[in-house]
């Protein structure tokens, strides 16, 4: 009693002492402006339109109103390796949890042994005898500085980064689906223009065979416009490549094989939502990414005071209880019972630097993740600002393009038709086809380039909206 008298000062300082350890404190967060520089004022004609404000948040592709893009984005929520690969690592942090958990309850074991040999204690006297145990042992570790919690709350907050991450890859995914089908989409629309040029080449060429046998215009005219036809040809040849190589992708991206996979060509004109991108604060509390990044940021604070516990002594409690008797018959007898209880204080004394350099590591890692979270904040609000600066500057693209075509359209017809009463040449005809397609191959792309920055301000944003908070 008088030794655990004297003992007591001393723990009762070391646990003060472990209280007083203090964390590293979490870096000043990023200020966020009101809104985004970008940020569309309501008297701007491109935000009149809210045609997903009906849509929910967890499916924002549903705004394109586009039943196969939806039954894509399910598929590929099923079937894709990358969403399958993050649902992984998030089983097996959680199981980390379940044992940095398991740490922190008694450990109980049954244990057997049969020992022969001298020095047992027999009816023969010093001769070689046997002695069998049969018992329980337990033992607890006494978390008086906080080594074991800290170690499964950075457990848990690493689980929780792990669920961030998997939020993040299907919002990835996601959006790589819509962007992908998208592209395909835009290809079909396109390939349907040049195609339509070349079949209007290919209607030219008659009449102008038909001149040429008549002998009204020279072979020269003939060879040009065939020349414009195989070349506007060629084109539409190069489209279907680029279509096939999106459709792999596609494929890949449902986690399903290639040779089995293919989309029927739709030119269907389709409707472009507008997103509303809401405010700096709630876009960095929706983004699953910036989310993972501040769990990782307190998973390194909380090592760093695992790392610190480390200098104090770490108190075990251990007990047995069972049986030991020289002969089996005699094992479970109550004169054959043994116990024992025991406690355990151990302190390294000299360990050449290493927890030293355990606490500087974890610092370390602290300040990385540190730095790591406070750069996807600058990171997420620059992506918000690129596409609403892209799909303010798309849309005036939009307009001036679309005036663009009206004119190259009217200059085709006319030149079609002084053509083909013979007031013009061949060459002007052929330079008016050139610069219709041209433009509107033009226009076409501006359109999927629009479509492309909705689903990336979709992503920048987190994934959806809050129309009330927008």
């Amino acid at each position: 009693m008088k030794t655990i008298n004297r003992l007591l000062p001393l723990a009762a300082a070391l646990v003060l002492a472990g209280c007083a350890t203090a964390l590293p404190s979490l870096p000043s967060a990023v200020d966020t402006p009101p809104q985004f520089k970008e940020q569309p004022r309501q008297n701007e004609h491109w935000t009149i339109a809210q045609p997903a404000e009906a849509q929910s948040r967890g499916t924002w592709w549903k705004a394109f109103n586009d039943p196969v893009l939806d039954a894509l984005v399910e598929r590929a929520g099923a079937g894709n390796t990358g969403i399958q690969e993050a649902a992984a690592r998030l089983a097996q942090a959680r199981a980390l949890v379940r044992g940095a958990g398991a740490e922190r309850t008694p450990q109980i074991g049954l244990g057997a042994a049969a020992d022969r040999g001298t020095g047992i204690s027999t009816a023969n006297g010093s001769a070689p005898g046997t002695l069998l145990q049969a018992g329980v042992n337990i033992s607890y570790e006494v978390d008086l500085f906080g080594r074991l919690s800290r170690t499964q709350d950075a457990a848990t907050l690493d689980a929780q980064s792990s669920e961030a991450l998997l939020q993040s890859t299907r919002l990835m995914v996601q959006a790589e689906v819509a962007q992908t089908y998208l592209a395909l989409r835009a290809t079909d629309t396109e390939r349907a223009l040049v195609n339509d040029t070349a079949t209007a080449y290919a209607d030219t060429l008659r009449l102008t065979q038909r001149r040429f046998d008549a002998g009204d215009v020279a072979e020269l005219d003939v060879i040009r416009i065939q020349t414009e036809l195989a070349a506007t040809e060629a084109e539409v040849i190069a489209l279907d490549r680029a279509r096939a190589e999106l459709e792999h992708a596609l494929a890949v991206l449902l986690g399903e094989p290639v040779s089995g996979f293919a989309l029927t060509p739709d030119t269907t004109a389709r409707t472009l939502p507008v997103i509303p991108a809401g405010v700096p604060a709630t876009v960095l509390a929706r983004r699953p990414d910036v989310a993972a990044a501040q769990a990782s940021l307190l998973a390194a604070q909380a090592r760093v005071g695992v790392a610190q516990a480390a200098w104090f002594p770490s108190v075990s409690l251990t007990g047995a209880a069972g049986y030991a008797s020289p002969e089996l018959g005699d094992l479970f007898k109550w004169s054959a019972r043994a116990w024992g209880v025991g406690a355990l204080m151990s302190l390294p004394i000299f360990d050449g630097g290493r927890r030293e350099a355990g606490v500087q590591g974890a610092q370390a890692q602290f300040d990385a993740a540190a730095a790591q979270y406070r750069g996807q904040v600058l990171n997420a609000l620059r992506e918000v600002e690129d596409q609403l600066s892209a799909l303010r500057l798309l849309h005036e693209q939009a307009q001036a393009q679309g005036r663009a075509v009206s004119a190259a359209q009217r200059a085709s017809a006319i030149s079609e038709t002084r053509y083909r009463n013979g007031l013009v040449s061949q060459l002007e005809l052929l330079d008016a086809r050139r610069n219709e397609l041209l433009n509107r191959r033009q226009a076409q792309r501006v359109e999927a380039a629009q479509q492309q920055a909705t689903v990336q301000l979709v992503r920048a944003i987190g994934g959806g909206w809050d129309v009330a908070g927008a």
